[in-house]
């Protein structure tokens, strides 16, 4: 946190009212405002924004003391799933669908909320005055969202790797190559994932290998399951266990973006009949 001060801090060194600051962020795309109070977006924390714990204050945002405040890569205006759609040449549907996907939205009786990790994308919630349904509207940076454009091209059915602007996961995937072939035809790194793609398929859960996480940083989950959306890591390869500083250094970024994650070891793997069931559970996936 060296050189780093609060908002309201800021706010006096440059001679502004504190609640102005606190506009001109949100305008940005930085921060957007949640239930509990100023949530960092992913947008901020490139500007070098993050979080702190005070033991009297509790936590609060900090920024370094000469930060730009990029106003002029905004209009200030937020974007309908419509509109942004139209960035994209998808229909809402498809757009909300992504965003869904992407665990930053999700699907309830009365429309569309946001969750927690879309109001880090900055999305703002909204409610219909004379239907009472709910919908999400979005910062106007959300069309240069890194993720949300990998989404895009992916779903599209576009050559991904063409289109990414950053190699390192490429690079990555040559690294540590997929060589394992998992009955519904996955290519997996390790035999300990190969029998856990298997076992999800034989048990009738839809499943994902390789998805990014929604975050700026370029992490890979072993597995997603859509339908409790939740993440499983398996803490093993084909050379034995992850390291432990290893293991630290991705849990950490689950625990800081509120990621569910369910973690499966080495030894475990012959026993995923009994591990596993109640892990999913706990997500409201059941298992044949």
């Amino acid at each position: 946190m060296s050189d780093k001060i609060s908002t309201t801090a800021l706010a006096k060194l440059r001679d502004l009212d504190a609640k102005d600051l606190f506009s001109e962020l949100k305008i940005a795309g930085y921060i957007n405002r949640g239930e509990d109070g100023w949530v960092l977006t992913e947008l901020g924390k490139k500007f070098g924004g993050e979080y702190v714990n005070h033991t009297k204050f509790g936590q609060f945002i900090v920024w370094p003391e000469n930060l730009l405040i990029d106003s002029t890569a905004t209009s200030g205006n937020t974007l309908s799933a419509t509109q942004i759609g139209q960035r994209f040449s998808l229909s809402a549907k498809k757009i909300n669908q992504l965003l869904q996907e992407l665990g930053w939205i999700e699907k309830s009786d009365d429309g569309w909320s946001v969750t927690a990790s879309g109001l880090t994308a900055a999305g703002y919630q909204r409610e219909d005055k004379e239907s009472g349904q709910k919908f999400v509207v979005w910062h106007d940076s959300i069309i240069r969202n890194k993720r949300l454009r990998q989404s895009v091209v992916e779903f599209s059915g576009q050559d991904a790797e063409a289109h990414a602007t950053d190699k390192s996961l490429s690079s990555f995937r040559q690294k540590f190559e997929a060589k394992h072939r998992t009955l519904d035809g996955h290519y997996v790194r390790s035999k300990g994932e190969l029998i856990i793609d298997n076992w999800l398929y034989m048990n009738g859960i839809v499943h994902a290998y390789d998805r990014q996480l929604p975050i700026e940083e370029d992490v890979l989950s072993d597995f997603y399951l859509p339908s409790g959306k939740v993440y499983l890591q398996y803490w093993g390869n084909d050379s034995g266990n992850m390291n432990e500083q290893q293991q630290t250094s991705i849990r950490d970024i689950y625990q800081a973006h509120q990621f569910p994650l369910i973690e499966i070891y080495p030894d475990q793997i012959d026993q995923l009949d009994s591990v596993l069931p109640p892990k999913l559970k706990a997500f409201g996936i059941k298992a044949y």
